[in-house]
């Protein structure tokens, strides 16, 4: 496995689950991953339908000690990342290794403004006049605030 190797994702307008499915893919095979631009991405579906799903997501929690967990995430770029958690054989070694070399952010890093970007094209969402929502809406939706995220 070569572990020096770096593939720069720019997810703007691309479908998480299928930027997160090739991601996986890479990250278990020993690539280091990094995707900018997480809060551009895109969740297929009815935004209505999505919010409320989240928002009853965020209640689940234990009725003793709910300081134990499970703890669920607000920022684009945590959510992103724990979608691509779920792609992953997460309970191996193996799968934990995967998910180490995954780094997410919001926007692009001064350290990775001029790396050549992995675009993949069957991942773009073409159609914007169906039923979506972006990561940043749902997560200003689920209450997030960012000063520098217009």
């Amino acid at each position: 496995m070569s572990t020096d190797t770096i593939k720069v994702y720019d997810a703007e307008q691309m479908v998480v689950g299928r930027l997160g499915s090739k991601v996986a893919k890479a990250a278990i095979l020993g690539d280091n991953i990094v995707i900018i631009n997480a809060e551009k991405a895109i969740i297929t579906g009815d935004p209505r339908t999505l919010i409320a799903a989240w928002k009853e997501k965020f209640n689940i929690r234990t009725s003793y000690k709910p300081w134990r967990g499970p703890f669920h995430h607000r920022r684009p770029d945590k959510m992103v990342r724990r979608m691509i958690r779920g792609m992953l054989p997460w309970p191996t070694p193996r799968g934990k290794a995967a998910y180490k070399r995954i780094k997410v952010y919001i926007g692009t890093p001064e350290q990775y403004a001029d790396s050549e970007k992995i675009v993949l094209e069957k991942s773009r969402y073409r159609s914007m006049t169906q039923k979506h929502i972006k990561v940043l809406e749902l997560s200003k939706e689920l209450g997030w605030t960012h000063p520098e995220v217009a």
